[in-house]
């Protein structure tokens, strides 16, 4: 019960904290940040769990880290930081979901799947009040479907996606599974492209070819 509580707890608090540093700094410097989780917990899964792998699978790791900081490449706007506070909160969600995912592949061996998914659920609904708290309540909160049904929407494929992840690090290795997933905005950029036809900056697109060489060196 506690590993999945701190599974949630990091999750669901880590964006939280998010959240609030998107406020106080810029975020072409914030998720460049955050992005580069995976490193902490492949690092965690190597030493504490002993996980091992084939030159091939480690080339790919390795090439994965600088295409997940290329694909969350942010435009530097005109809003400049608000406060000093915003790189200390981005350190503590790269902390908090590095040990995530540890923990979530440390738990999946002592523990179902199902279970672990359930505390993680349960804790994430007990931080409701916490985000109420943060909301500001003095700006327009667009009350139609397009506000509170869209985000019911996003986080219902968030949630099917976590629980997917689940079953993932219990039959894979953490160190081959959080970099694969972290790759997630190459088909956010392709959707992007083929329904809006935006088409995303050099850097970008120089993370896609990275993530795609990585996927191929990392797929056992």
């Amino acid at each position: 019960m506690w590993l999945g509580c701190v599974v949630g707890l990091t999750g669901a608090g880590g964006q939280l904290i998010l959240f609030q540093a998107l406020r106080l700094g810029p975020a072409y410097l914030i998720f460049p940040i955050i992005s580069l989780y995976p490193v902490l917990t492949v690092a965690l899964a190597y030493t504490l769990l002993r996980e091992r792998a084939k030159m091939r699978t480690w080339a790919g790791v390795l090439l994965s880290f600088p295409a997940i900081a290329m694909l969350s490449y942010q435009p530097p706007g005109n809003a400049g930081a608000t406060s000093h506070w915003w790189l200390a909160m981005a350190a503590a969600v790269f902390l908090l979901w590095g040990l995530q995912a540890y923990v979530m592949k440390f738990a999946t061996g002592v523990m179902s799947a199902e279970s672990l998914y359930f505390y993680m659920m349960a804790t994430a609904v007990a931080l409701i009040p916490f985000a109420i708290l943060m909301t500001d309540f003095g700006h327009p909160i667009n009350w139609s479907f397009r506000g509170p049904g869209f985000a019911a929407m996003i986080q219902v494929l968030n949630s099917i996606g976590a629980l997917m992840l689940v079953y993932a690090l219990r039959h894979g290795k953490a160190i081959v599974v959080v970099p694969i997933t972290s790759l997630a905005p190459v088909l956010t950029v392709v959707l992007s492209l083929l329904l809006y036809r935006l088409v995303p900056h050099p850097v970008v697109i120089t993370g896609i070819v990275f993530a795609s060489i990585a996927i191929l060196l990392m797929a056992e």
